[in-house]
C-alpha cells in the first residue's frame, strides 16, 4: 500500500461525509441548495475513485476530470438559482 493510495482513500472519505452531511441538511429542510451540494461532492468523490481503479497516472489529463468540472458547474448554477428565486 503506498502513501498515493491512502492519500486517496481520505480524500474519497472526506468529500463522501461532507456529501452525507449535505444530504442530511437537505433531508431536515427540503432545500435544493444543500442537495445539489451533496451530488457536487460525490461527483468530486468518484474522480479520485475512478482515477485510482483504473489506475490512471495523471487525473488531469484523464476524461474524469470532466466530472469535478460538473460538479462545480453543480455548485455555480445551485448558488446562482438560489440567489435569483429570492
Amino acid at each position: 500500500m503506498t502513501l498515493s493510495l491512502v492519500t486517496g482513500g481520505a480524500i474519497i472519505m472526506g468529500y463522501t461525509v461532507a456529501a452525507v452531511f449535505f444530504a442530511k441538511f437537505w433531508r431536515r429542510t427540503g432545500d435544493l441548495l444543500f442537495l445539489a451540494f451533496a451530488a457536487a461532492f460525490l461527483l468530486m468523490a468518484t474522480t479520485p475513485l475512478l482515477t485510482t481503479l483504473l489506475d490512471v497516472p495523471r487525473e488531469e489529463q484523464s476524461p474524469f476530470y470532466l466530472l469535478r468540472l460538473l460538479a462545480f458547474l453543480i455548485i455555480i448554477v445551485a448558488i446562482v438559482w438560489k440567489s435569483r428565486r429570492r
